[in-house]
């Protein structure tokens, strides 16, 4: 994307933005389904003014770095080893049922054995983005409902890991075993060197010179972004990579300045990846899978608050607290996705296969948001009763 057509992007976007949100606001529509329609509506399979979607996608992923960041800043080392046990036997069991309710679907409507498993395995994850867009900083981050999305989602992030380093290996993209041995060791180094800069050169450094508001909203960018590289660099991934960058920081008292500090910026490229998102999407391909998306999406908006309902109240959780959280995983994922994305590159599923993911993912990433933003608080809530900063 040249200069010109690259600032041309971003004047679309956030013009277009302001103005559909603030038609949402009036029509009481969540936000985040506006981005999504604006990106349909200028992408190159609508208006085409802005025609090269990748570009702005890979801008709007710094967000959910940021988002990620934010969300280990509010989240206690100490809690993060409780929920542990609780959280893998959530996942586990929950990612069982749901690979096996997608492949179902999938299988039903005339897909190969293996497409229908990785079809499964899309629909087994729960969106970070979606779930910690809508959950409120101040009145979730900080107990136990939020404490027990993020636990899950921290779960499924490591199991997306696996997923996505077997299908490079089987598509013969150049990994194998090895490297996903490595890189599932490569996590508690992370982890180590993360708390060992943490206590030895970030904190000495920001006791130093933390009346400087400037510097000190440089160094967390830095320190995040550059553990999110650290990451990427061991064959983790950015997002876990800032997410332990903000457990890290969890417990000094200076992470509630930076989780305010850094919440505009996180929503500028949010709205930049949910509009990727959009204007990703190829609709010509729209009626060919629109009838097995639509029960796939249906499956899942169905399957998941219920089983996580059931799950979170076998391990002790109240009817309630049980029903939020299910509701509020209840979604496709980001990963899911990927997994489309990464699969039909290593021809390892079909075309309309992976389109059947993409489709069956917005859809549910719009009705969820629905359900969430009517139902529950949240940040961006069209009632002012649910509204929840």
């Amino acid at each position: 994307m040249h200069g010109d057509a690259f600032i041309f992007s971003i004047f679309a976007v956030f013009t277009g933005a302001a103005v559909l949100a603030g038609l949402a606001l009036y029509a009481r529509q969540p936000l985040l389904i506006a981005y999504i329609a604006l990106g349909v509506l200028l992408g190159p399979w609508g208006l085409r003014w802005v025609t090269d979607p990748g570009t702005v996608a890979q801008i709007g992923e710094v967000g959910i770095v940021f988002l990620l960041f934010l969300l280990g800043l509010n989240l206690h080392p100490q809690k993060l080893v409780s929920l542990a046990r609780q959280a893998t036997v959530v996942t586990a069991a929950s990612s069982v049922i749901f690979v096996a309710a997608g492949a179902g679907v999938a299988a039903a409507f005339g897909f190969d054995l293996t497409d229908s498993l990785l079809i499964g395995a899309a629909m087994m994850f729960s969106s970070t983005i979606v779930c910690l867009k809508l959950m409120p900083t101040t009145a979730l981050h900080h107990r136990h409902t939020g404490e027990l999305v993020i636990s899950v989602l921290l779960m499924q992030d490591i199991l997306a890991i696996l997923i996505l380093l077997i299908i490079q290996g089987g598509g013969g993209a150049g990994s194998n075993w090895t490297d996903m041995l490595l890189g599932l060791a490569a996590l508690p180094l992370l982890v180590a060197v993360a708390f060992g800069l943490e206590r030895w050169v970030l904190v000495p450094v920001i006791r130093r010179f933390d009346t400087i508001q400037e510097y000190m909203f440089l160094a967390a960018i830095g320190w995040c972004l550059g553990l999110a590289q650290a990451a990427e660099s061991l064959g983790l991934s950015y997002e876990i990579g800032a997410f332990v960058a903000g457990v890290a920081l969890a417990s000094n008292v200076i992470a509630r300045f930076i989780a305010e500090s850094l919440k505009p910026l996180r929503d500028f490229f949010l709205i930049l990846f949910f509009f990727s998102l959009g204007a990703g999407f190829e609709l010509p391909m729209l009626p060919d899978v629109a009838l097995p998306a639509a029960v796939l999406a249906l499956a899942v908006l169905a399957v998941k608050p219920v089983v996580f309902r059931w799950l979170f109240r076998i391990t002790g959780e109240t009817p309630t607290m049980a029903w939020e959280v299910g509701v509020r995983l209840g979604q496709a994922s980001e990963f899911s996705l990927l997994i489309a994305f990464l699969a039909a590159e290593t021809v390892l599923i079909g075309e309309r296969a992976g389109y059947l993911i993409q489709a069956a993912t917005l859809l549910t990433f719009i009705v969820s948001s629905y359900w969430v933003t009517l139902q529950f608080p949240t940040p961006i809530a069209v009632s002012p009763r649910l509204r929840r900063d």
